[in-house]
């Protein structure tokens, strides 16, 4: 250990006192924070009268959400039950088209309590869909898969039913009104004493992915729920001090042009219950796409990455390569006969200055790309602390275990430029050419078996099962999970440092 020890003091002196290897980490620190800093812009949305950045709302737990849709509800205090079945459920689109397919898979209607009628406010839900089932969803994110049975029509109704015991709200189903199981519970803390409950109806914009030989695009057209329920009672007391409305009302929650034009409700008088038409357009659902809404994701602020790891490749090459080309490998070996060792402490000092470099440069990129973005009133996707500490720190890892693997190229190589091009098209071309050339399907294999792989780690987005969309690289989503594809990065360096060990041990210097 105390061999490697003074080995590693040793690179370290020569690391810190050659000028240039000094300025190159300075300069990959310029670099990613300039060009991520200048790539910070974007187009405020409208729509916000009055406010200074303009975005979708938040849910509950922060998320960016999507919450649009037709309410037929009324007040429930604590204790109370709804039951209503579903006897028929389409999702057009908003605009005629014969050749388009008559249900939206993710078109949804069924029974929902929430904390009133404002975007973003807690609630849980029992619904049918138009290609998923019945499923129970609460506070956006929180989706549980019920039975898969076919979409309600007057030949197979769909009961729902939703059960509230304080801020437990428990789903569910029937095919006939008098057998009834359990599909899923939700807890919601925030649930006031006194809450809305009532039938909805919504259906998410169409998603029609045009995937050409060289990548893919994604075009969207808005779509229309219409639900027919009846047999809607409701059970249990009526809240305390809550003024008589007059039954149930509807609302169109966050109306927008698009939403509001054909959403509404109609209700009728049938024996057995109320029955209730609602068509509604929109969604209750995670904002999904780094771009939504005119919106930014956290990891748009570390476009120059890319330039910062070019300049730490050819730090970590030459930092290998530099002293065959000057004849000084001879003298390091003989001052150090563990050539092993050697390898082991470059490793160590090249890695170390990279992470450092890195991490400084993604902290400081990620901060002043967020205040600018926000200054000019763009909005930025919501991630949490922890993701953002992943970010930057994967980012730094990302740059060091680069650093280190083109120094193992380096040495296995033992020529600059051919290292520098040989990590480059390992690890930056693959990645250039996934967002340029590659099919979406060649794409995804590169992004799990590449070092291009690494990247990510940057990921911020989260895909969700229940929301249609176009989950590729060029839209911030990646086929491996972000430690999963710095692993991969991971592997190739331990490979290639074995190979240089092995190449090291047999050659005279």
């Amino acid at each position: 250990m105390s061999g490697l020890w003074s080995a590693v003091r040793a690179e370290w002196t020569k690391l810190r006192t050659v000028r240039g290897w000094v300025v190159a980490l300075v300069a990959a620190v310029a670099v990613t924070v300039g060009i991520g800093y200048a790539s910070a812009t974007g187009t405020r949305s409208g729509g916000c009268p009055g406010m200074r950045v303009c975005g979708p709302p938040k849910g509950p737990g922060g998320v960016a959400v999507v919450d649009t849709f037709t309410f037929v509800h009324r007040p429930l205090g604590p204790h109370g039950t709804l039951t209503a079945r579903i006897t028929s459920l389409t999702g057009r689109l908003a605009a005629p088209d014969d050749g388009a397919p008559d249900l939206e898979a993710w078109a949804k209607a069924g029974l929902i309590v929430r904390d009133g009628t404002a975007q973003g406010r807690t609630y849980a839900a029992v619904m049918a869909t138009g290609g998923h089932g019945v499923r129970v969803q609460s506070d956006f994110t929180h989706d549980t898969a019920g039975p898969q049975v076919p979409t309600p029509s007057a030949a197979a109704p769909r009961w729902l039913r939703l059960t509230r015991a304080g801020a437990t709200v428990t789903a569910f189903t029937s095919s006939d009104g008098a057998h009834w199981t359990r599909v899923a519970a939700a807890t919601l803390p925030g649930l006031p004493a006194t809450a809305q409950v009532g039938l909805f109806a919504t259906a998410p914009e169409r998603v029609a992915v045009d995937r050409h030989a060289v990548g893919s695009a994604a075009t969207s057209e808005p779509t229309r729920a219409t639900a027919e329920f009846d047999r809607v009672t409701l059970s249990g007391a009526e809240p305390a001090g809550v003024p008589d409305t007059g039954g149930w009302r509807t609302t169109v929650v966050g109306a927008d042009p698009v939403a509001a034009a054909g959403s509404g409700a109609a209700r009728r008088a049938l024996p057995g219950g109320a029955a209730f038409t609602v068509r509604g357009s929109g969604d209750i659902a995670p904002a999904v796409g780094g771009e939504a809404f005119g919106a930014r994701s956290v990891e748009r602020g570390l476009a120059g990455t890319f330039a910062g790891l070019l300049v730490l490749v050819v730090l970590g090459t030459s930092f290998a390569t530099a002293e065959y080309r000057r004849g000084l490998i001879r003298t390091t070996l003989a001052a150090q006969p563990h050539r092993g060792t050697v390898l082991a402490a470059k490793a160590v000092v090249v890695g170390a200055a990279a992470f450092a470099a890195g991490l400084a440069a993604a902290a400081l990129s990620l901060a002043l790309t967020t205040r600018r973005l926000h200054a000019e009133g763009v909005f930025v996707l919501p991630a949490s602390t922890a993701t953002q500490a992943r970010v930057v720190v994967g980012t730094a890892l990302l740059l060091a275990l680069s650093a280190v693997l083109a120094l193992a190229v380096g040495v296995v190589l033992r020529r600059a430029a051919g290292a520098v091009a040989a990590v480059v098209a390992g690890v930056v071309l693959p990645y250039l050419l996934v967002l340029t050339a590659l099919p979406d399907a060649a794409a995804r294999w590169v992004l799990r078996l590449t070092p291009a792989a690494a990247f990510a780690v940057q990921q911020t987005l989260v895909r969700y099962r229940q929301v249609a969309g176009l989950y590729t690289a060029s839209e911030g989503y990646y086929p491996l999970a972000p430690w999963a594809g710095l692993a991969v990065l991971l592997g190739w360096t331990a490979a290639v440092l074995t190979a240089a060990y092995a190449l090291l041990r047999r050659r005279d210097g």
